[in-house]
């Protein structure tokens, strides 16, 4: 038998509610694999609240350059706000960690490529947080979907509909282009649209409308697009930060079933339900339930995930042209709503304005126009 992996050193960027709520539970949960033995924040007083919480053994640190320096991990989780995103990612790289940063990796798809290049010269590999991708039941409906069980696709919906008051968006960096690179469909909706690709394989077209009807932001608070993907099927996207009542919603119409996903911040097996169509053998049907095994959508699905890459040495899953698509989608998203036009999958490239930010540098978006 070969020896089993040595702990991964691990370390943190930011220690706000995010790391401490859903980034620490994970490690923990993984603690025969992986070990926090540094935590990094410009705040004095918040990291030492962490590192109390954290235990003994986590060394702290008020710079990223001193902590790569001194402790030399070979992961870095990043919890920060995502202007800081781009630099933190590619610092941990150049030192010849992996990443695992929360959403989104960065503000727009040049500073993704800018990633890119830095892992092509370290060697290491940089994850963007999608952790609906990898519960057990999102894991299940992939492959039914993937291998025609469910029979061709048809038509899909995806939903993220929540609500954020005033007092959300008085945080500095929020609503603002430079600092969170979008509103709802950046910060709120990636995750459900990120898992509606995954589920549905790569998107040909985009259409859509964004606006602002509340908050007094630079980016907006609602969007909503209709998709052509390459597989034929079509699916309406809606991300709002202003509904009342908050769901989170995939449903996807195939051929011989739809399959439904209704929850909010995560899923287990019993959020999916699947109709069989009317000509369905109930046998057939009852092939579909999810697996006994019930792993809930979490930052620790997605670790293990990781954890599993890094020991094999192989690129991690959420990374690379993988997590490039969600991001283009996005950029596609902001460049449909803003122009009016229907924008192409991989159309957005160096030369054109959505290519540097989200907002396409377009008069009525542009950070100038809300000064």
């Amino acid at each position: 038998m070969s020896p089993s992996p040595a702990r991964r050193r691990v370390a943190v960027i930011g220690t706000g509610a995010i790391v401490s709520g859903s980034h620490l539970p994970a490690l923990r949960s993984h603690a025969d694999r992986a070990e926090l033995v540094a935590a990094v924040d410009v705040d004095p007083a918040r990291l030492a609240a962490f590192r109390e919480l954290a235990g003994d053994g986590v060394t702290g640190y008020t710079s990223t350059d001193e902590m790569l320096d001194a402790a030399r991990p070979d992961l870095v989780l990043i919890g920060t706000p995502p202007s800081l995103h781009r630099e933190q990612t590619i610092a941990a790289l150049k030192a010849g960690a992996w990443v695992l940063c929360e959403k989104p990796l960065c503000l727009s798809l040049a500073e993704y490529d800018n990633i890119a290049a830095a892992e092509e010269a370290s060697g290491a590999y940089a994850s963007v947080v999608f952790q609906h991708r990898y519960g057990s039941g999102a894991v299940h409906a992939r492959e039914l979907i993937a291998s025609g069980e469910l029979g061709a696709p048809l038509v899909a919906h995806c939903q993220t509909t929540w609500h954020r008051d005033a007092a959300y968006y008085a945080v500095p960096w929020r609503g603002r282009w430079a600092t969170e690179g979008g509103g709802p469909t950046m910060g709120h909706g990636i995750h459900q649209f990120d898992l509606l690709l995954h589920l549905l394989g790569p998107w040909e077209e985009i259409r859509a409308m964004a606006t602002r009807l509340v908050h007094d932001t630079e980016s907006e608070d609602v969007s909503t697009a209709l998709v052509r993907f390459e597989n034929g099927a079509l699916a309406t996207v809606v991300n709002s930060v202003l509904s009342p009542h908050e769901v989170s919603r995939i449903r996807v119409d195939c051929a011989d079933a739809t399959v439904e996903l209704t929850h909010l911040y995560g899923h287990r097996n019993d959020d999916w339900v699947y109709t069989p169509a009317p000509h369905v053998p109930s046998e057939r049907a009852a092939a579909w339930r999810p697996p006994a095994a019930d792993v809930p959508s979490s930052h620790t699905a997605q670790l293990g995930a990781l954890l599993d890459a890094h020991d094999n040495g192989v690129r991690p899953p959420g990374s690379g042209p993988d997590a490039r698509a969600t991001l283009d989608f996005a950029a596609a998203l902001y460049k449909a709503a803003f122009t009016g036009l229907p924008v192409h999958a991989g159309e957005i490239g160096p030369g054109d304005p959505f290519y540097p930010a989200m907002h396409g540098d377009h008069p009525h978006w542009a950070p100038k126009e809300r000064a």
